[in-house]
């Protein structure tokens, strides 16, 4: 359907093609997203590591060293997986006081 060929009586049709295209780039868009979790699972080496977490080298390995930090060794040879890293920096998340508040006030509620 071409923009010179819409007029009122096709409307209806102009809409149909609309919705239709919409639906074909929701379906690419949730492909990509498909594809670039998988890449994720790709074992990545300690330079790559670093520049995720932006940390320098010796950092890393002392997190290592402490089992601090997800990894995987296998010989001499460090790894790790992006999507661990990422969730690992998420769990240091801090709560705001409005997040404790919230916590504080349902435990007043279950105890009363």
């Amino acid at each position: 359907m071409n923009a010179n060929e819409i007029s009122f009586e096709n409307l209806p049709k102009a809409v149909a093609f609309l919705s239709h295209q919409i639906e074909e780039l929701k379906t690419i868009v949730k492909n990509k997203d498909t594809i670039e979790i998988n890449n994720k699972k790709n074992p990545i080496s300690i330079d790559q590591a670093c520049t995720i977490i932006k940390k320098a080298k010796p950092t890393v390995y002392t997190l290592v060293r402490k089992r601090q930090i997800p990894h995987y060794k296998n010989g001499k040879k460090l790894y790790f997986y992006e999507d661990e890293l990422l969730d690992w920096i998420a769990q240091g998340k801090r709560k705001t006081i409005q997040e404790i508040d919230e916590i504080a006030h349902k435990t007043e509620k279950r105890f009363k």
